[in-house]
């Protein structure tokens, strides 16, 4: 007769999960390999991963048509058309294809209007330098990063590492889960069925569950309730895998066997749950690794596997269980839709002043990154003309809610270190995450104003002083903010390497093609301030009005020979190979309205901002001073 597994007592859910994930982070480490690239779907990345290329790899043609000089086409209208002539004035491309100097824009085949003779076309209305033409790096910036650690890779993600030229990752090692069916009375479906006999079918539920927490499955062949078979399989089972279940025989019965199984060949933590259906729970280790006793009712099976299994699986994986969710959100910019579609509009999300805010990202049918970036979609029903700003929208998620709610959003002025805190929040602080998208310093302000973010980056010069950024903070917000210093950074002008123009400082800038950063951006402000100081208007500088986002994409604008030089900071300068003269020195600083400050996720941001790890990884970028970073000084 078998001993009797009598519960003395049972233990509450997460006390149990705590319990034994504490256990288990003592005696286990993670295993990494490395992957081809086109293999890698549903992978989890080890490290932070950076493009090797910028795509599109040249200025290319956003549609078919043919490429102009822009300046050529101005004063045409349909009172007064221009006549182009092919091979002068324009040459024929169709979509994707290079436009290279001194073309600048393109007009769409469908706005084109024959003439008498085949090598001349006319237009009706002019166009502007860069209409219709992707930039080089407009979707990705070689050096920028992709992905960030603990990221599980998904098929876009697998198509925009291959467009950066990454064919090979190194990602977590799989956990490889060997599950044994036990049960004198069970079956393989399809067996002859006789009085007594169930169908076993929960192993099999377990193999996909598995393989849907990113493991590898090994189903065994049914154990009959013999302790010493059980004993001779779990034992060799624990020697070639990183994880065993055993389904059934772990309640109390005298043929439940796997309770001693496990106390002998190593340590039970919790044997019974406070959970209904599920309460015939074994935690236990062996030889370092995790060995689970799941009841072997269906229905308590499967809640014991997403309770205890799914958490376990997910701490060897480097990820938290996800589901797609849909939720309610503020949209925080006015999206406008046509009304003969059904519009999937990618949004970042986050959680700020107790309501969820939804950011659209980039639109184009050719921003693949928007995707990488997305944590869901807005769906924008056909027959609908768009959302306002502030409207309340239905959205589908891809990462779970509560992680979203730990994710700092940051909105503001664009720094490479923001790349470097996002890849170090979750590594320093699990299930802490940072977003940001790149508005410009007073884009940034105004976010905060609206509560659609939690912190703003910004760098901006008080023209009257020299000061950066209190005096803006102060005339915007009647609530007290806190600055916190981030660091101490070198603005400049980034020129090809060689400075083959003999660019010296601002007024050099007169004799070159210029790419200027947004509207609202520090950058744009410290650039007009060296300019009225040169005595310089923007109509002098060509290119003045020619913007991109961010600092890499500056650098990669000048490095791709479509402008001669841009303003930004040392180390997107240094990331794309560029020479560098040297502007002035500012401080790149952070925005936090007081009723965020004590947030779990910003107080871990700030933390982040202090540490060594932090530290490092400036270093290798250059160009950043750090002497008080962290300091914090209150605007009221």
């Amino acid at each position: 007769m078998g001993k009797r597994n009598l519960y003395l007592k049972t233990t509450p859910v997460e006390e149990a999960k705590t319990i034994y994930l504490e256990a288990l982070k003592k005696v286990w480490e993670p295993e990494y390999e490395t992957v081809p690239v086109i293999e890698a779907c549903k992978r989890v990345t080890r490290h932070a991963v950076y493009a090797k290329n910028s795509s599109p790899l040249y200025n290319a043609s956003a549609m078919d048509g043919i490429a102009v000089i822009s300046a050529r086409t101005y004063g045409a209208s349909e009172t007064k058309p221009v006549r182009l002539k092919e091979g002068e004035d324009f040459v024929v491309v169709d979509t994707g294809d290079p436009i290279h100097h001194p073309f600048d824009a393109v007009i769409m085949a469908e706005d084109l209007l024959e003439t008498e003779k085949e090598d001349e076309v006319e237009i009706t209305a002019s166009v502007a330098a860069w209409q219709h033409v992707r930039p080089v790096g407009e979707d990705i910036v070689a050096g920028e990063m992709i992905l960030p650690s603990c990221h599980k890779i998904r098929p876009i993600d697998v198509g925009v590492l291959l467009s950066a030229g990454i064919l090979e990752i190194e990602v977590v090692r799989r956990p490889m889960v060997t599950i044994f069916p036990t049960g004198t009375e069970i079956i393989e479906p399809g067996e002859a069925i006789q009085e007594g006999s169930i169908i076993e079918s929960n192993t099999r539920m377990f193999e996909q569950m598995v393989l849907e927490q990113g493991g590898l499955a090994k189903r065994c062949p049914i154990l009959e309730d013999d302790y010493d078979k059980i004993l001779k399989e779990v034992k060799q089972a624990v020697a070639g895998a990183d994880m065993v279940l055993i389904n059934a025989g772990s309640s109390a019965g005298r043929d439940d066997y796997t309770v001693h199984v496990l106390r002998e060949l190593g340590e039970v933590l919790v044997h019974g749950v406070a959970i209904k259906p599920g309460k015939p729970v074994i935690l236990a280790i062996v030889d370092h690794k995790p060995v689970i006793g799941l009841p072997g009712y269906p229905v308590s099976a499967y809640i014991a596997f997403e309770n205890f299994v799914a958490p376990v699986l997910a701490m060897m994986g480097q990820l938290p269980v996800k589901t797609d969710q849909e939720a309610e959100a503020v949209i925080s910019r006015r999206m406008v839709s046509s009304l003969k579609h059904k519009e999937y509009v990618r949004i970042k999300a986050g959680v700020v002043g107790g309501r969820m805010v939804a950011a659209p990202l980039a639109r184009g049918a050719g921003a693949a990154m928007s995707l990488v970036r997305a944590d869901g979609f807005c769906i924008i029903d056909q027959n609908s003309e768009g959302v306002e700003a502030g409207e309340k929208v239905k959205i589908s998620l891809y990462r779970d809610p509560q992680e979203i709610a730990n994710t700092v959003v940051v909105t503001g002025s664009h720094d490479l270190i923001l790349d470097v805190a996002a890849d170090l929040m979750p590594l320093l602080y699990s299930g802490m995450h940072l977003s940001s998208t790149h508005v410009g310093s007073m884009g940034g302000l105004m976010a905060l104003k609206r509560v659609e973010a939690h912190i703003a980056p910004i760098h901006l010069l008080d023209e009257t002083d020299g000061t950066y950024n209190d005096s803006y903070v102060r005339r915007l917000f009647q609530e007290p903010v806190a600055v916190v210093t981030g660091v101490q950074r070198i603005q400049g002008i980034m020129v090809k390497k060689g400075n083959p123009l003999g660019i010296r400082g601002i007024e050099d800038l007169k004799s070159c093609r210029f790419v200027n950063r947004q509207r609202g951006a520090g950058t744009r402000l410290l650039l007009d301030y060296q300019m009225k100081k040169a005595g310089i208007l923007p109509k002098m500088i060509t290119g003045y009005d020619r913007e991109a986002s961010t600092h890499m994409a500056v650098a990669a604008l000048v490095a791709s020979d479509s402008a001669d030089a841009g303003m930004g900071i040392f180390s997107a300068a240094q990331s794309m190979g560029l020479d560098f003269i040297p502007v002035g020195e500012e401080w790149y600083e952070f925005a936090i309205p007081e009723v965020f400050l004590s947030l779990p996720h910003v107080q871990a941001f700030l933390e982040v901002l202090k540490s060594s790890r932090f530290a490092e990884e400036l270093k290798k970028l250059g160009g950043y001073g750090m002497e008080k970073t962290g300091e914090l000084r209150w605007i009221r």
